[in-house]
């Protein structure tokens, strides 16, 4: 495997939230709150279809509407919707997916088409994939908690000793 397009999932710029929601909660609040309290300084988009605001940002109806290309995407929607974004934002320059849908593989014949039919789309575009199914990505250095998990409120400092912990622990870690 090599290293291209690495730095879109663990050093993004710019990320957009994909079924973010107002319902408290739910995967997509979860993680946008995670993401704001988290510290990270660049541009985050929420992208619903149904909603003009949440925490205090401007709700963009779809990825056509982002006023930019985001270095990563996190999916928190349906399954079935994975793979016909995944290949929407390869078509848009976008580099790094975290997939925190559920219900791909893991579930049986049909989610492992979905899964299939997620990277086949995102193979042409040199798209990465983070999941699916998976906690997400935290890189505390930058403030980035695009994850469901609980996180900090600020990027903390690490030490090298402190780094190489947390490496082993997360390469212990596998996403399904």
């Amino acid at each position: 495997m090599s290293v291209r397009n690495l730095d879109s999932l663990f050093a993004p710029r710019s990320v957009a939230v994909i079924g973010v929601s107002q319902r408290q909660g739910s995967l997509g609040a979860i993680v946008l709150r995670n993401l704001l309290q988290g510290g990270f300084r660049g541009p985050v988009w929420p992208v619903n279809r149904r909603a003009a605001e949440v925490h205090g940002l401007q709700v963009f109806p779809d990825l056509d509407a982002l006023p930019g290309v985001p270095d990563l995407a996190v999916l928190c929607t349906p399954a079935a919707t994975v793979p016909e974004l995944v290949e929407a934002l390869g078509r848009k320059g976008t580099r790094g997916v975290i997939v925190l849908s559920a219900g791909l593989k893991q579930t049986g014949p049909q989610g492992r088409t979905l899964e299939q039919d997620m990277l086949d789309a995102a193979r042409p575009h040199l798209l990465r994939v983070l999941g699916p199914n998976c906690i997400g990505a935290l890189v505390p250095g930058i403030g980035l908690n695009a994850s469901f998990a609980p996180g900090t409120r600020a990027p903390m400092q690490l030490g090298p000793s402190t780094r190489s912990r947390w490496g082993r622990a997360a390469s212990s870690m596998s996403c399904s």
